[in-house]
């Protein structure tokens, strides 16, 4: 069905990617939860020459434009899209799948199904099966789509899009492959009987948590990455992040981390585990709006000086398989807890779970946590075949793509990292008896 008023272009000038990193602003404005990202981020994740995810994927990206009154290139902006083809992924699952990611847009059917077509089309032309999202640029940065808990904004390196989204996708034959949860929980909220668990685990457990120690940070960092890709390798959707991906998540997140709310668990001299939160920085970030420069930083240190950061997001907690159920999962729980408390935070989120992970999920509620958002991954058939698998139900979308959803009882958590969010101290706790997250600088993922 054509669609004349409307133009799907590629990306290629200077002035076409300011576009499409600004086209958010105009999106979002009267939308009070959205939390603008700062814009040099967002162009150093974009920029191939630069970021690491570039070495091992192929990127496009896309703009919708309402055609100009003499049908130029210029038109107003109303849309946006990136087609994925990530090869770390499809190596480590065996499997030909792409994404879509950065999908923003108006309210608009035609709109939406031009830019879904266009990524659609550009990964059929590299062979992939199946086109999955939305997923920016993988489960190891923003990772989903908001569907339930519009009330409140987002989490630091946490996603955020309108309601709307969902009608739209689903319109164009995008089917739901998996769910990702989200828990909050505050520090009224952790029973008495929890915190004595917490002591009598500590007592017998042969078990030692420290903080980071950022004078050894090029060390501390090596800890976590061989304990990330260890831990979270049976997690859905899960991609090993490369050395280069890890040292550049740990730069971006070097100013920002306080040591008391990063933990390592030692036994016998050897780290089996870590956990990190971040403050919830989202807080202070919607203040400079999108710019550091020239009055943005000052308006966000006011904001944290004045009105202080009261939330963390748990982003991330893994353990070594051979030492789970050992406790040191409660441990790293039990240190971030009594560090965050006594510094003044008061509230967390837990993100993200998979909607199957019951073993975590079952050990967050029973200590007073609950889910407050649903994010969503969707996913559509390519190609040969195509028409025959459209009918395909959330359910049998994960297991189609070699992603085998009985991997999740290994009690992981999973989510979105170093550049959104929203976390607390109160949250350690939570997945007392369930297992890890972990993420990188944009992602929360778990495994115990």
């Amino acid at each position: 069905m054509p669609f004349p008023d409307i133009q799907i272009s590629v990306v290629r000038e200077e002035r076409d990617l300011d576009a499409f990193i600004r086209f958010p602003w105009t999106l979002y404005r009267n939308d009070p939860h959205w939390v603008p990202p700062l814009i040099s981020d967002v162009k150093k994740l974009l920029d191939r020459k630069h970021h690491p995810f570039h070495q091992h994927a192929e990127v496009e990206y896309f703009l919708a434009r309402r055609r100009g009154a003499r049908g130029g290139h210029e038109g107003e902006v109303v849309g946006r899209i990136a087609a994925i083809v990530n090869h770390a992924h499809n190596e480590f699952h065996e499997e030909k799948t792409g994404f879509f990611g950065f999908f923003e847009t108006i309210d608009d059917e035609s709109v939406a199904a031009l830019l879904l077509q266009a990524a659609a089309d550009w990964l059929s032309a590299r062979e992939m099966e199946r086109m999955r999202g939305p997923a920016s640029f993988s489960s190891n940065e923003e990772f989903g789509l908001l569907v339930d808990g519009f009330d409140s904004g987002p989490m630091v390196m946490m996603t955020y899009n309108p309601e709307y989204y969902i009608r739209l996708l689903e319109r164009h034959g995008l089917t739901p492959a998996k769910d990702l949860v989200a828990y909050y929980m505050t520090d009224e909220t952790i029973p008495e009987r929890l915190l004595k668990l917490l002591q009598r685990v500590e007592d017998r457990a042969q078990i030692t948590v420290r903080p980071l120690d950022k004078k050894r940070f090029d060390q501390e960092v090596e800890l976590i990455r061989d304990i990330y890709n260890s831990a979270w390798e049976r997690n859905w959707g899960f991609v090993p992040m490369t050395n280069a991906e890890i040292d550049h998540m740990a730069k971006e997140l070097k100013p920002v981390v306080d040591p008391d709310l990063v933990a390592f668990a030692e036994k016998d001299g050897k780290t089996i585990g870590f956990a990190l939160a971040l403050p919830d920085l989202n807080q202070a970030l919607r203040r400079a709006n999108g710019k550091l420069w020239p009055f943005g930083l000052v308006k966000m240190l006011l904001e944290m000086k004045v009105r202080k950061i009261r939330r963390i997001r748990v982003l991330t907690l893994g353990v070594l398989a051979e030492y789970r159920k050992l406790g040191a999962d409660v441990l790293l729980y039990s240190h971030l807890y009594r560090r965050g408390t006594a510094k003044g935070y008061r509230a967390g989120e837990f993100s993200w779970i998979l909607e199957d992970n019951m073993p975590m999920r079952r050990a967050l509620e029973q200590i007073g946590a609950s889910v407050y958002k649903t994010y969503r991954i969707y996913e559509q058939p390519l190609g040969a075949g195509a028409g025959a698998e459209n009918g395909r139900g959330a359910a049998s979308g994960g297991a189609d793509a070699g992603l085998d959803a009985a991997a999740t009882d290994d009690g992981t958590h999973a989510g979105e990292g170093a550049e959104n969010g929203r976390g607390a101290a109160a949250t350690d706790g939570i997945r007392a008896n369930e297992g890890a997250s972990s993420s990188d600088a944009r992602t929360s993922r778990g495994t115990e």
